[in-house]
């Protein structure tokens, strides 16, 4: 069946930078493609009821369906935008920023073979740098419009457990034996591609705010 409406996606992105690169992790959603630490923020049981009155339907599909569960990504109907915005901006129900960089972090770390640092992720605190709002907007070949939010943090660097973890973050983007993390410049991100791999677009937030290249599909 088609869909129509508003597509939604909110997602919060980390941004760890060290000598004019920026840290990137693997995306196993989109093999070749690096990106931001970070993810679509989470919303809990009791917000169910409040997005089934805005008749939101997750979005949940790909190759790990069972992750998405619970994301605020998904479709909603015209009308009912100005109700989940103000819904969102309530706070109510839902991951904050740093909950969900958290869970995303200690998720990610595990994927790209750096789960001993998962120890130093419980008590990490963060400091905003940005928040990039697009559309809602047509999409070229969709039945929808499309809005995404996307919250960019800093990480903050105020105890031996957030400087260690920057640390080894930074020396694995630079080990070839770790090649699920890379490091980047702006340029690279301008350019969409280090030798191999593949730069995600909600990359260019780290540096800007402004998007500098189009979408990598995700697997269907």
């Amino acid at each position: 069946m088609a869909v129509s409406g508003i597509r939604i996606s909110f997602s919060v992105l980390l941004r760890l930078f060290d000598d004019e690169q920026y840290v990137l992790f693997h995306s196993p959603s989109r093999p070749g493609a690096f990106g931001p630490p970070g993810g679509v923020i989470k919303y809990f049981p009791p917000a169910v009821r409040i997005l089934e009155a805005l008749e939101f339907s997750e979005e949940r599909g790909g190759p790990r369906p069972n992750v998405m569960k619970w994301d605020l990504r998904g479709y909603l109907p015209d009308g009912s935008l100005r109700r989940f915005l103000k819904w969102f901006d309530s706070g109510a129900y839902r991951e904050d920023a740093a909950e969900c960089l958290r869970r995303e972090l200690t998720e990610e770390l595990a994927e790209v073979g750096l789960s001993r640092l998962d120890g130093y992720v419980p008590g990490l605190a963060f400091t905003a740098v940005r928040t990039v709002v697009e559309g809602p907007e047509p999409v070229v070949g969709k039945p929808f419009r499309q809005m995404r939010r996307f919250e960019v943090y800093d990480l903050l660097a105020a105890d031996s457990a957030a400087l260690r973890l920057s640390r080894e973050l930074t020396e694995a983007a630079a080990d070839p034996s770790c090649p699920g993390v890379i490091g980047v410049t702006r340029e690279d991100i301008r350019h969409g591609r280090k030798q191999a791999a593949l730069i995600a677009p909600q990359s260019a937030f780290l540096a800007g705010g402004e998007r500098m290249m189009p979408d990598v599909p995700a697997i269907p």
